[in-house]
């Protein structure tokens, strides 16, 4: 047997040495095992040339057997190793067109998903999100939509970054304070993914200027703090037809919840008919909140914008969200509309 491996590798050798193809020198070495086993076959037992090579064919069968096997194994491995390559490589045609390949890398984790693929991200590319208010609620949702890959994302707000604001708006560096706070945000999430196009807009939505804005995007998020900017977004939301997703803070709680009475759901004054009296709704200053809070609400509401954009699961139309993170529980309502709501009840 010794004998045959070792003219089995002199093969080998002098094929190699002979710039013979790798597979040319594994015919010779089958051939070689041919001539081994016929000869076993074909001579009597006692043979030298078969007590030289081991005596019996049955060995040699299985080594070959074993060898075939394992060759058979290694192919079947190649293959799939070329074909995931080609798939890494070769992006579907539709997502070329649209996505650089510096793209693709980065949003594979959104295009293998079943519930986005890449329609859901074209969407997104597509979609155009206004954000009012770069604070506490503003600053996670702005940037999980631009890590997200949101194609135009417009954010209003007219305050300047603050020592006090640290502590929970993370978009928010050190080194912005007394910058304006869309400044600062649009730094960030260009910084975050230089894809997406930021629209700042330095100043205070009042009703002057909120139809002409809106009428620019697809869907509204609200994050501000004072209830008579939450009624101008709702009134104006309302009359444009685009869905609104507001959200809210107050010390350890947050809620969420998308209205949207063009698609049958409540708007946001059917359930907040009025401001409350003063010092019944304290503010987050007055009232304190811990920090995490508002990057897990924020983060929610960023949620539910890229549900609405690609149509993904179901939306929180007519449902609010309530998060209590004191003691790590949360809780859906279930929201109705109102005949007699001012906003949209001649919309039932």
């Amino acid at each position: 047997m010794l004998l045959v491996l070792i003219l089995a590798a002199g093969l080998w050798g002098l094929g190699y040495l002979a710039g013979a193809s790798r597979a040319a020198r594994w015919v010779s070495v089958l051939v070689l095992m041919a001539g081994v086993v016929l000869s076993h076959l074909v001579l009597p037992d006692g043979h030298p040339v078969r007590l030289a090579t081991g005596g019996s064919a049955a060995m040699w069968l299985i080594l070959i057997g074993a060898a075939a096997l394992a060759a058979g194994y290694g192919a079947i491995v190649k293959a799939l190793r070329r074909r995931a390559h080609s798939v890494q490589a070769e992006p579907a045609p539709a997502l070329a067109g649209q996505f650089s390949q510096t793209e693709l890398e980065r949003y594979a984790r959104h295009i293998v998903l079943r519930e986005l693929g890449g329609p859901g991200q074209k969407r997104m590319k597509t979609a155009r999100v206004l954000v009012i208010g770069a604070g506490g609620l503003g600053a996670p949702a702005l940037q999980y939509l631009a890590a997200a890959g949101v194609g135009t994302i417009g954010v209003i707000d007219d305050d300047v970054v603050e020592n006090a604001n640290l502590q929970r708006q993370v978009i928010h560096r050190d080194t912005d304070i007394g910058m304006p706070k869309v400044f600062s945000a649009q730094r960030a999430m260009v910084a975050q993914n230089p894809n997406v196009i930021v629209r700042p807009y330095h100043r205070r939505l009042t009703e002057e200027i909120a139809a002409e804005l809106f009428s620019d995007y697809d869907l509204i998020l609200d994050g501000t703090d004072n209830f008579d900017t939450r009624y101008l977004a709702n009134r104006t939301a309302v009359a444009l037809g685009k869905p609104l997703i507001s959200g809210a803070l107050s010390q350890w709680e947050g809620q969420l919840s998308v209205f949207d009475p063009a698609s049958g759901a409540p708007c946001y004054q059917c359930i907040f008919p009025e401001a409350p009296a003063p010092g019944l709704a304290p503010s987050c200053a007055e009232a304190g909140v811990i920090g995490p809070l508002p990057g897990v609400a924020g983060a929610m509401m960023a949620v539910e914008a890229i549900k609405v954009i690609t149509g993904a699961g179901q939306a929180l139309r007519g449902e609010m969200l309530i998060y209590d993170a004191l003691y790590g529980e949360s809780r859906k309502i279930t929201l109705s509309q109102r005949a007699d709501c001012p906003v949209c009840g001649q919309l039932g």
